[in-house]
């Protein structure tokens, strides 16, 4: 039996801009497949916000068919309020996937930086130049998918390090 692809969406969640990014892992080979954002209304109130977060994550599940996702475990800052909003567009990050009986993993902002950059406090701008090194036809692309697509590569490097070890 010739193993297959695994499809992993990796998602950046905020409540201003979504970023997501979708890769393919076929053993130690990555291979871009799309990249964006979901930008909710900031007009509208945060239910409305979250609402748009589901349905636009949803359309993207529905056209890319991820194996599974991993999403970037939240950064908490000095402002409870924002940690909390950005909690809650998280959450809507995870239930997605879920809902749709895909496995999804997390991870902390800093092995995601680690794992792309090889620096745990790695700046945006690094984490984007890695990107184009490592997924080259994803492009230019702006800081939020690209932070997306490191979610996604943590998440494949890291899940076939599992694999390893229990095999």
């Amino acid at each position: 039996m010739v193993p297959s692809p695994i499809r992993i969406l990796g998602i950046d969640p905020g409540l201003r801009r979504t970023g997501w990014g979708v890769i393919e892992s076929f053993g130690n080979k990555l291979t871009y497949v799309a990249c964006g954002q979901v930008v909710p209304d900031e007009t509208l109130s945060l239910a409305e916000r979250l609402a748009q977060l589901h349905a636009g994550l949803a359309v993207i599940l529905a056209e890319y068919a991820p194996d599974e996702a991993a999403v970037e475990e939240t950064f908490v800052n000095n402002n409870p309020m924002s940690t909390l909003k950005l909690g809650q567009a998280r959450g809507i990050a995870m239930l997605v996937p879920a809902q749709a009986r895909i496995p999804v993993a997390e991870y902390k902002p800093n092995l995601v930086k680690k794992t792309v950059v090889g620096v745990g406090h790695a700046e945006k701008a690094q984490i984007g130049l890695m990107i184009g090194v490592l997924l080259p036809k994803a492009g230019k692309i702006g800081a939020d998918a690209a932070d997306a697509l490191a979610v996604a590569i943590t998440h494949a490097h890291h899940r076939m390090s599992r694999a390893l070890l229990n095999a």
